[in-house]
């Protein structure tokens, strides 16, 4: 495995004064996926877990359906290749890949979809499966910066989480926030691990491009300690996705689908 932090010597200004000093620095590795000896995609990204994320990637992009599609997927770490092999291939992904999509939602005339492959593939949440109360999000958000080793180390990385009410289900890491969920989400797909009653915990912004991948894991909630998009916001009131942000100093903001969040066994 290649290496994920590396020092590095540099100068450094502090308290009025210039100084020699040594800091721990995150590593970036491109890795280009080839779809049946084809060049696809390159996804530059911290070198682990590169299997799991190129499988959630496909899966989330509607390439492939579920696990099995893939026959057959080796990496070459050295070299910076992702080969996979799939018998039955998405004909329209090529197409649809980046044909842009417009709809109006909860009739608002706002801006939906952006990408045809993002409508295709998102996740509508109609049913609760999962609640949870604020504080189970406060313990949930303080598990997350305490395991972040890495980040602590470097600055550098995003940290995103799978979780039910009582804890951590598992954990993942990327320079890329994007790859951080595929990481995730190619995990559950290879080990049927179920999605649909979990949680997903993140260190970022909530973007319309989190969101939506979130809601092409089939996520009910996803809780962060920063902001959320205002497309972000309406993306998640139109697939029924519940908002939280800003999970700080026992404060938080819920901002979309409140009847998920519970307070003393009652929902908001």
């Amino acid at each position: 495995m290649k290496t994920i932090v590396k020092k590095r010597e540099i100068l450094k200004f502090s308290n009025g004064q210039l100084m020699d000093a040594e800091d721990t620095i995150v590593t970036e590795f491109p890795v280009t996926v080839k779809i049946n000896e084809q060049e696809f995609v390159t996804m530059v990204c911290t070198p682990e877990y590169i299997e799991d994320m190129v499988i959630g990637y496909l899966a989330s992009e509607g390439i492939i359906r579920k696990y099995e599609d893939i026959k057959d997927i080796w990496i070459q770490e050295k070299e910076g290749y992702a080969h996979v092999k799939i018998d039955k291939l998405n004909p329209y992904y090529q197409n649809l890949q980046n044909k842009r999509y417009i709809t109006s939602c909860c009739g608002m005339s706002r801006q939906g979809f952006v990408f045809a492959n993002d409508a295709l593939t998102a996740k509508k949440m109609n049913d609760i499966r999962v609640t949870i109360s604020p504080d189970e999000c406060f313990r949930l958000m303080n598990n997350m910066q305490n395991s972040a080793t890495i980040f602590h180390e470097t600055g550098g990385v995003h940290n995103a989480a799978l979780c039910d009410k009582n804890g951590f289900l598992l954990s993942r890491m990327d320079i890329g926030r994007h790859n951080a969920l595929d990481k995730i989400y190619g995990y559950c797909l290879k080990n049927n691990i179920l999605i649909e009653d979990k949680i997903i915990v993140f260190s970022g912004r909530i973007s319309s491009e989190i969101l939506l991948k979130v809601a092409k894991i089939g996520c009910e909630i996803v809780l962060s300690k920063s902001a959320p998009t205002e497309l972000a916001l309406n993306l998640a009131e139109e697939l029924g996705i519940t908002t939280v942000g800003f999970i700080r100093n026992q404060s938080l903001n819920i901002y979309t689908c409140p009847k998920r969040i519970c307070s003393n066994s009652k929902k908001l």
